[in-house]
């Protein structure tokens, strides 16, 4: 089979790039790739054993049809304008066309200097790239939109962070690497045009369907204001932080995209933050619907030159019926309620609250909910509450909310492991598989790599416990 690459953005948006190919790396090497994901974008196992050197996965070749460039964007950071931003370490390759209509962006992180990466070196290095694969990964696996991960490069070229560390590149892949940080950009350079420009090759190429409606801009903010709120809705329900949402790291597809400081909750903490540069706790767990929020406007703000700003608020004023529409019907999933009650709302906020006051573990505490039943009192999640009481109060009350719903034991318990995950990517099962995959030992890396792909399994390893206790004391960065 022959790969097909196109290059629609170089070809339609001129001015949106900079031409220029990948930097190598020393001595650089393909340490994992994404069989599954190559599988389904029909690439032939011989691109993944270069007869020498890392190949296209190393920036060392292009492919045939590959033109790559560095994409030119801006954004907010922490709240703060920070001007031009843009691909300072990644590169897009080219766009894959599949026969099925389908279009992936083939994006190289760690690829080298490009002219947006400021006081940066370019590169990545072995510990992000490892977190972003599994995260990716991790998050796929979990039905959350996001981008994937296809290849991890390491090599022997120092990168300069916190401490000397080795150089790596990842394959990145979405459908669109658009920020909202593309249109920032280009509306406070006062280029409305190229604002509009970029709304309609959005549009033509991921709202096809809206591109003859009247009010397609209209209809297209909606569906950005609603595809961002269900997204956040799906973080919290699984309890993801992801540290660093500035506008340039917002998908205007409402992916999951930039993996740097992120992090699941382990004990149940709503003001937990996962980013220790962020002093003030901008983007807290609890914070992350008002920061969407904050960028959706930021958003709104660059599109108000063709688009009425009556109507981008009426479109703003949707976002959290949105989000709690989403968050409501998987939190019931997470609860087995299989009806909408009075009073469910006040039957999660109890649990939220026994659960705060303990420090109860967010992931097992729902899976463990999952093996109730409802008409015996004893569960193996009383164990995990001190205050038994409480529990018991608590949970009388939650049987007896199931029970109106009449549904048998072994249905509801089989559809809340469905939704519940037994395994999520704790910081401290990522930090001991790059531990080991910096010694160039990379077992533990692809076993977690299994078992996040299968996250509503049941375990009996240590991936199911309780993190210890120098796992709860990591602290992650945004070089991370």
């Amino acid at each position: 089979m022959t790969l097909s690459f196109t290059h629609h953005w170089r070809d339609e948006l001129p001015g949106f790039y900079t031409e220029l190919s990948p930097t190598p790396l020393a001595n650089a090497r393909l340490i994992w790739h994404n069989a599954t994901l190559a599988q389904s974008l029909e690439l032939p196992e011989t691109l993944f054993s270069p007869e020498k050197g890392a190949g296209v996965w190393g920036g060392e070749t292009l492919l045939p049809g590959m033109l790559p460039l560095a994409q030119v964007y801006s954004g907010h950071q922490f709240g703060v304008w920070a001007g031009q931003l843009g691909d300072g370490r990644g590169i897009l390759l080219g766009e894959q066309q599949l026969a099925d209509g389908r279009r992936y962006d083939w994006h190289l992180k760690g690829a080298g200097l490009t002219p947006y990466s400021r006081m940066g070196d370019g590169r990545a290095v072995l510990r992000s790239t490892l977190r972003e694969s599994l995260a990716s990964e991790a998050m796929f696996a979990l039905g959350i939109p996001t981008t994937r991960a296809l290849s991890v490069v390491t090599s022997d070229t120092p990168v300069y962070r916190e401490t000397v560390e080795q150089g790596a590149m990842l394959m990145r892949l979405a459908e669109s690497h658009v920020r909202f940080g593309h249109f920032e950009h280009f509306y406070y350079r006062r280029e409305p045009e190229k604002v509009r420009e970029l709304a309609d090759y959005v549009i033509r190429h991921h709202w096809p369907q809206l591109e003859s409606e009247a009010e397609k801009y209209t209809l297209w903010f909606r569906d950005v204001v609603s595809r961002t709120a269900r997204l956040i809705a799906r973080w919290q329900t699984v309890g993801f932080c992801h540290g660093v949402m500035n506008t340039d790291n917002m998908s205007i597809l409402g992916l999951t995209m930039d993996y740097g400081p992120y992090g699941f909750l382990d004990d149940y903490q709503p003001g937990f933050i996962c980013n220790h540069s962020d002093h003030q706790g901008r983007y807290s767990f609890d914070n992350q619907p008002a920061a969407a929020l904050w960028n959706l406007q930021r958003l709104a703000q660059s599109l108000s030159p063709f688009i009425e700003v009556d109507v981008l608020n009426d479109a703003l004023d949707g976002y959290h019926e949105a989000l709690l529409v989403e968050y409501g019907q998987r939190m019931r999933g997470k609860l087995g309620l299989f009806t909408e009650q009075k009073g469910d709302n006040e039957l999660l906020n109890g649990l939220f609250s026994l659960m705060e006051r303990e420090g109860s573990d967010y992931t097992r505490t729902f899976r463990m909910l999952s093996m109730t039943e409802q008409q015996s009192a004893s569960s193996p999640l009383r164990d995990e509450f001190i205050d038994r009481a409480a529990f018991d109060a608590w949970f009388s009350d939650y049987r007896a909310r199931l029970q109106q719903d009449k549904v048998d034991d072994a249905t509801r318990q089989h559809s809340m492991k469905q939704v519940n995950p037994a395994v999520v990517l704790r910081n401290w099962l990522a930090q001991r598989a790059i531990e080991q995959a910096e010694r160039g030992e990379y077992a533990e890396f692809e076993r977690l790599h299994e078992a996040l792909r299968d996250p509503f399994a049941d375990r009996t390893d240590d991936y199911a416990s309780r993190p210890p206790e120098w796992g709860k004391r990591l602290e992650v960065s945004c070089s991370s």
